[in-house]
């Protein structure tokens, strides 16, 4: 049987994680992760800026399994019912139907050594890029209020 294949962080990426994390900007900004199959390292693959939900599931490969760390807050802004606004930073792990078995394993198996490498709390999971909307978004971050 092949055993899980668990992929390291790349040291940059971790880096910059931390910075997207505490960024100061009150505008949605996504950083889209991938692996490096070759070197077996979950890399950084694309940054936006003042993107929407919406937008960025245009961004997603339908057939290929990507990490998009959707900086709610620190990215998203979300709005709470007290009238508070908050930035929290959301890790959406992107694993589409149709992916090859092999691929969707070892992104599956890396996952978990990303969450905690990255720190990340909020973390959701979708099938179907389409999805992946403002709406979605909200009621998925309402359940940690």
């Amino acid at each position: 049987s092949e055993s899980l294949v668990v992929c390291d962080v790349a040291e940059d990426l971790v880096e910059k994680l931390r910075k997207f994390r505490f960024r100061k900007e009150t505008s949605n900004a996504a950083i889209i992760m991938k692996i490096d199959k070759d070197k077996q390292l979950v890399v950084l693959d694309e940054e936006h800026e003042g993107i929407s939900p919406d937008e960025l599931k245009d961004e997603l490969p339908e057939r290929q399994p990507r990490y998009p760390s959707y900086a709610a807050g620190i990215c998203y802004k979300y709005q709470h019912e007290d009238g508070r606004v908050s930035y929290p930073l959301c890790f959406i792990f992107s694993s589409p139907v149709g992916c090859k078995p092999e691929q969707q394993m070892m992104y599956a198996g890396s996952k978990n050594k990303l969450v905690q490498t990255a720190e990340l709390t909020k973390v959701f999971e979708i099938r179907n890029t389409e999805d992946l909307t403002e709406e979605w978004l909200r009621e998925k971050l309402g359940f940690f209020h």
